[in-house]
């Protein structure tokens, strides 16, 4: 192997988020240590946590994990929305927050997530950049660990967890929701189910265990993983369960669970009407539409939109190159950054852009991307006004009304705003509510409804007369 480095000792100036004691890498020795560098909003991190759980189940007695948060957004710089990823994520290594960039620069990190891999005396024996690395890593674990047996310097106590939990409540971190002029579907997304409720929030019937898995059965005889956008079709409630990387459909009268599109395994295929869409192997996707036989599917880690032809079974690219960007144009000659929800109006498609904090909308009579609100990957903020000076901050969810008012989720400034189509004006909706990362809507009933996310609640918002009104969620 090349000769090793000193490891970069983690700075003072690190913000512990979910442990009392600051972790330093002297206190390590012994052990072999992965530092990952991530950002909360990025879904190549949130790929990679599975890897980091893994390694520290199979290496309990001599790996230790830490977290460093090095944010892209303002918004991220704060401690406490940091904390709220860790507890949605169900991360159990201790996290730093690092605004100032410090531990970044010092290791020499370039994207996210990265991880630097520290053997048992502290050297640096490898920076891994980018998710699907498991083998490499587990490789190299394993030997750094046998190195440091060799030579009588493993410690073999495992690691102490950290936690500051969230209060139990009956929601938790729900991320989408689906109204009708009935019912009220949530995405339950950190306990792993979906639940239909009526409007007042009375929980009707519960499908997925609660606990992450992915297996099809009937109502709780069933497992989804970090589930979240939905959509019905007939008498089907199609679900983009984003953990597992596959779309699921519910069958609404008799309860039953299937999978119709993804292998429950994340990967990067490019599907094409020659193979059967559960052996296509996909990445994060994050929210579904449909019109007519046609099911809309948002895949968020592959930066593409693709379509599910319902009759005939068959699936393929909508639009999108696959690269990372917000360049317009025609199918997949546009590019995405991270697309996030979809809301059908006429015969287009509303896409939240979340990563380049934008909305786009696609023309489905032929393809053709724009870009309604806007301008650049790092160019993000919170104003109002018409669409050329307008901005956001990873919004992650939109909806639309045939009027031609599109309801937007901007999520990090912890706002609801409208965007009306025709003037092209985006405005702040005055309402008297704090919402913390608002990351699902849906209009029915007279009434826009909003999954609050860091909030743990539903909330639902009158169109006639602005009341905002907090659901109980219950048996």
């Amino acid at each position: 192997m090349n000769a090793r480095v000193a490891a970069p000792a983690l700075s003072p100036a690190l913000e512990w988020i979910n442990t009392d004691q600051p972790v330093t890498l002297e206190s390590l020795r012994g052990r072999v240590v992965l530092v990952n560098f991530w950002t909360f909003d990025c879904v190549n991190c949130i790929n990679l946590l599975p890897d980091l759980r893994y390694f520290e189940n199979k290496y309990h007695d001599g790996l230790s994990v830490v977290g460093v948060h090095a944010p892209k957004y303002d918004y991220q710089r704060q401690s406490a929305p940091v904390l709220k990823a860790v507890n949605r994520h169900h991360i159990r290594h201790p996290v730093a927050n690092d605004p100032g960039y410090l531990a970044w620069q010092a290791y020499g990190v370039q994207s996210w997530p990265t991880i630097a891999v520290i053997d048992a005396r502290g050297q640096l024996a490898a920076l891994l950049p980018g998710e699907g690395r498991r083998q490499e890593t587990d490789t190299l674990v394993a030997h750094l660990l046998d190195e440091a047996a060799a030579n009588d310097q493993r410690v073999y106590e495992s690691s102490v967890t950290s936690a500051r939990p969230e209060a139990r409540m009956p929601l938790h971190f729900p991320a989408s929701l689906l109204a009708t002029d009935t019912s009220l579907w949530i995405a339950d997304t950190a306990h792993n189910r979906i639940l239909e409720c009526n409007h007042e929030g009375r929980i009707l019937r519960q499908f997925g265990s609660g606990n992450p898995g992915y297996w099809d059965g009937r109502n709780q005889d069933s497992g989804f993983t970090d589930p979240r956008g939905m959509t019905i079709v007939k008498d089907a409630l199609y679900v983009a369960d984003s953990g597992n990387h596959a779309v699921r459909r519910i069958r609404l009268l008799s309860g039953e669970v299937e999978t119709v599109a993804g292998t429950g395994v994340l990967g990067h295929d490019l599907p094409n009407e020659q193979v059967e869409p559960t052996r296509v192997a996909m990445s994060a996707p994050t929210d579904v539409a449909a019109l007519g036989d046609k099911l809309y599917i948002a895949v968020s880690g592959q930066n593409q939109l693709w379509q599910l032809d319902l009759n005939r079974n068959k699936l393929g690219v909508l639009a999108g190159s696959g690269q990372f960007g917000n360049a317009d144009g025609d199918g997949v000659a546009a590019s995405f950054a991270q697309p996030t929800s979809l809301s059908v109006i006429g015969q287009q498609l509303v896409v939240t852009d979340a990563a380049g904090s934008a909305i786009r909308l696609l023309r489905l009579l032929d393809g053709r991307v724009t870009t309604l609100v806007g301008k650049g990957l790092y160019d993000f903020g919170d104003v109002n006004g018409k669409r050329d000076v307008a901005r956001l901050q990873h919004p992650l969810a939109a909806c639309a009304d045939a009027r031609g008012l599109v309801f937007v989720a901007d999520t990090y400034n912890g706002k609801i705003k409208a965007l009306n189509l025709r003037s092209g004006e985006l405005r702040t909706l005055n309402l008297p509510y704090r919402f913390q990362e608002p990351s699902g809507l849906s209009l029915a009933a007279g009434a826009l409804w909003i999954a609050n996310t860091n909030a743990h609640e539903v909330v639902r918002v009158d169109l006639g007369s602005g009341q905002v009104k907090r659901l109980t969620i219950g048996d």
